[in-house]
């Protein structure tokens, strides 16, 4: 590896490492309806998307719910020191990638086989401080 090439990677590890974010993969759902739940909590405060992903009635919304929890966790563990309600924390972004994508046949009329397409994704939530903003 070239030194140009690690450096790179060094300063990228050491950005990563500063940032407080979950990761859920291989979800369940279709991407389309994750993502109508991440577009729902994008930007907000943690504590409001926590109560308002608890008292949505979509199913994406419990797991994205979890990860969140996860994130704060996550963000408790690298700022010990720091109080969760003084540090005005927020969801910086929430992003769902498609995962992938398994292929089973159903019985059609005529001998025919229609295909069912399950999908899955991935879904990545990053947390920062409005105080490391400004």
């Amino acid at each position: 590896m070239g030194a140009r090439k690690r450096n790179m990677a060094n300063q990228m590890k050491d950005e990563r490492k500063a940032k407080s974010f979950s990761v859920l993969n291989d979800c369940p759902s279709s991407p389309r309806k994750m993502r109508l739940v991440a577009d729902m909590v994008r930007g907000i405060e943690v504590n409001r998307a926590l109560d308002m992903l608890k008292f949505s009635s979509k199913e994406a919304s419990r797991k994205v719910e979890k990860l969140l929890l996860s994130a704060i966790s996550n963000w408790q563990n690298k700022n010990e020191g720091q109080r969760l309600e003084d540090s005005n924390l927020y969801v910086k972004e929430i992003f769902v990638d498609q995962g992938r994508t398994l292929k089973r046949l159903r019985p059609a009329p005529q001998g025919r086989g229609y295909r069912i397409r399950k999908r899955s994704n991935h879904v990545t939530l990053v947390l920062e401080s409005k105080q490391n903003n400004n």
